[in-house]
C-alpha cells in the first residue's frame, strides 16, 4: 500500500530537508521502518538523533544512484531556553497560586525576582537562575502551581539583557532593478481641439453656506478605574461606582478558615485589667541611650509584656497549655507568638524559650522577626508552632479590643493604645498614661480564677520591673 507512493517521496525528501521534515511529520513512524526495509538505507543506529536516507535507482532500489540525503536534528537551539520550575515547597505546603511580577518581553539578571508562590502561610519568591529574556509564561497569573511544575521560558543572554545572538545567514544578493519600458513616441501628432464659435457661458459659483453644521458633542470617555496596589486591592474609593471583584488569596484564605475554626472550637471568654504605663515609660526614658550603645538595638514597650507574659506563664502553666482531643498538653517551654500586621495580612512569627530571654534578647530577636515580616522571608519554620500570643493593636491606636485565640494555643493577650487619662492613685486624681490590656482565653480549659490571676501578674510585671527581678 505504501510502495506505490515511494516516487512521489523521493522526490520530496531530495527536494529540501524542510520537505524531509514535513514528511516524517506526517508519516508514522512504521511508515519510517517500512521505507528502510524497501530501501536498505536508514541509519537506525542513529535514528534518533541522525537520519539518512538513500534512494537507488531503478524498481528494486538496490543500488544508490544519488549520494546520501541527510538531516540531523540538534537541542543547540533549545539550550539557549531556560526553563523555570516551581520551587520546592515545606513539607506541610502541597500547593500555592502564582503572581506574576514581569511580563513577556522584560529583561530579568540572574536572581531577580520574577514572580512568587503564594502558600496558605507564606510565600516563595521565583528568582530567575540565568540573565536573560522573558519569552513565554506557561502558567498564568493566580493559576495553582506545585513543586516542580514548568513556570516560564527565559532565553539566556550574555548578561546585558539582549539574547545571545543566533547565527544569521548572509543576506541574499537584492534583486536587480526593473527596467522600466518606455514606449516610443507616436508617428502623428494629437489633433488639435476645435475653437468654440459663441461666447461660453458662465456658471455660478455655488453659495457656500454662512454657517457650519454644529459639531457632534464630544463622547464621553468611561470613568478611570480606582487605583489598586498589590493583588489588584483598591487603595481607595474614587466615586466611580463600579465594582470590582478580586480572588482571595490564599494566606488570607487560611486566617480567614484558621480564625472561624478558633471561634467553632474554643470557648472563648474575655477579661480585662489596665496598667499605668508610668513606670517602664520613665525606664526606657532613663536607660534608652545606654541600652542602644550596648545592644544595639532600642528599647520598646514590647520586650516589657513579653517576659512579664512568660514570667506569669510559668507561674500559670494551664495557661501555656492545650486541649488535644480528650487529653490536655502542657508544654514544658514557652514560645510566644508576635501578630504582625503585613501588606498581604496577619502574620504570626514565633518568638521560642522566651522564659530564658533578656530585655536585650527579645527586642532583638523582635527586630529580626520583624525585618522578615516586612521583606516577606518569612519561612514556614518561623511560624510554626507557639504557645501563647502577643497582639498589639496599640501601634494603630486601638483603644480597646477582644483578640482571637490563635489556634492551637488556648490564650491570647492584646495590648492597645497608650492615653492619659485621670486616675486614683493614694486618694488623689492624677493624669497618667495608661493602657487597656485583654486576654481572651478557651473556657473549655482556664477557669476563670487562672485567666484573672495571669492578667494581674502580667500587670504587676509591668508596672513594676523589679517584681520579675524577685520573681514575685
Amino acid at each position: 500500500m505504501f510502495s506505490h507512493k515511494i516516487p512521489s517521496v523521493i522526490s520530496r525528501i531530495i527536494t529540501s530537508r524542510s520537505s524531509i521534515s514535513q514528511f516524517l511529520n506526517q508519516r508514522p513512524l512504521r511508515s519510517i521502518r517500512a521505507l528502510h526495509a524497501q530501501c536498505g538505507e536508514i541509519n537506525s543506529a542513529s535514528f534518533r538523533q541522525t537520519r539518512c536516507i538513500s534512494i537507488g535507482a531503478g524498481r528494486k532500489y538496490s543500488k544508490p544512484a544519488w549520494p546520501h540525503r541527510c538531516f540531523q536534528t540538534t537541542s543547540t537551539f533549545y539550550d539557549n531556553v531556560k526553563i523555570v520550575e516551581t520551587p520546592p515547597f515545606a513539607e506541610s505546603v502541597s500547593e500555592g497560586d502564582v503572581r506574576w511580577d514581569k511580563v513577556v518581553g522584560d529583561a530579568v539578571a540572574e536572581d531577580d525576582v520574577i514572580g512568587e508562590v503564594e502558600t496558605d502561610k507564606t510565600s516563595i519568591a521565583i528568582t530567575a537562575p540565568v540573565s536573560g529574556v522573558i519569552v513565554e509564561f506557561l502558567v498564568e497569573d493566580g493559576s495553582t502551581v506545585v513543586p516542580g511544575l514548568q513556570l516560564l521560558k527565559i532565553e539566556i543572554s550574555d548578561g546585558s539583557g539582549a539574547p545571545a545572538a543566533a547565527p544569521t545567514k548572509a543576506a541574499a544578493p537584492p534583486p536587480p532593478p526593473k527596467e522600466e519600458s518606455v514606449s516610443p513616441p507616436p508617428k502623428t501628432p494629437p489633433p488639435i481641439p476645435p475653437v468654440p464659435q459663441g461666447p461660453m457661458a458662465i456658471h455660478a459659483a455655488p453659495e457656500i453656506p454662512s454657517s457650519k453644521a454644529p459639531p457632534p458633542p464630544p463622547k464621553m470617555s468611561p470613568p478611570p478605574p480606582p487605583p489598586s496596589g498589590p493583588g489588584g486591592v483598591p487603595v481607595r474609593v474614587t466615586g466611580t461606582r463600579t465594582e470590582q471583584r478580586v480572588k482571595m488569596s490564599r494566606m488570607r484564605q487560611r486566617i480567614a478558615q484558621r480564625l472561624k475554626d478558633a471561634q467553632n472550637v474554643n470557648a472563648m471568654l474575655t477579661t480585662f485589667n489596665e496598667i499605668d504605663m508610668s513606670t517602664v515609660m520613665d525606664m526606657r526614658k532613663k536607660f534608652k541611650e545606654e541600652f542602644q550603645k550596648k545592644h544595639g538595638i532600642k528599647l520598646g514597650f514590647m520586650s516589657a509584656f513579653m517576659k512579664a507574659s512568660a514570667h506569669a506563664l510559668q507561674e500559670m502553666p494551664v495557661v501555656n497549655a492545650v486541649i488535644d482531643d480528650l487529653e490536655i498538653i502542657y508544654r514544658d517551654y514557652i514560645d510566644i507568638s508576635v501578630a504582625v500586621a503585613t501588606p498581604k495580612g496577619l502574620v504570626v512569627p514565633v518568638l521560642r524559650n522566651v522564659e530564658a530571654m533578656n530585655f536585650a534578647d527579645i527586642e532583638r530577636g523582635l527586630s529580626e522577626l520583624g525585618q522578615k515580616a516586612s521583606t516577606g522571608n518569612l519561612a514556614i519554620e518561623d511560624m510554626d508552632g507557639g504557645t501563647f500570643t502577643v497582639s498589639n493593636g496599640g501601634v494603630f491606636g486601638s483603644l480597646y479590643g477582644t483578640p482571637i485565640i490563635n489556634p492551637p494555643q488556648s490564650a491570647i493577650l492584646g495590648m492597645h493604645g497608650i492615653f492619659e487619662r485621670p486616675v486614683a492613685i493614694n486618694g488623689k486624681v492624677e493624669i497618667r498614661p495608661m493602657m487597656y490590656v485583654a486576654l481572651t482565653y478557651d473556657h473549655r480549659l482556664i477557669d476563670g480564677r487562672e485567666a484573672v490571676t495571669f492578667l494581674r501578674k502580667v500587670k504587676t510585671g509591668v508596672e513594676d520591673p523589679h517584681a520579675l527581678l524577685l520573681e514575685l
